[in-house]
């Protein structure tokens, strides 16, 4: 049978749409001074987080000696 294939990228496009407009409606719901709190708070996290990353990837020179 020839039938039309399912999940395609429209699909998840018009998902990512309804939630943004659901985040839309949380923010108006919640309040201005609420929604800005919770995204510098987010954001803040998100860059602890970025930090840590680096701090703990970063590697270190290893002194080698010639033989």
């Amino acid at each position: 049978m020839n039938c039309r294939p399912r999940g395609g990228k429209p699909a998840v496009a018009l998902w990512m749409l309804v939630a943004v407009i659901d985040l839309v409606l949380l923010a108006a719901a919640v309040g201005v001074l609420v929604s800005l709190l919770i995204v510098v708070a987010v954001l803040t996290v998100l860059a602890g987080g970025m930090v840590a990353t680096r701090l703990l990837t970063k590697r270190e020179p290893v002194a080698r000696r010639r033989v």
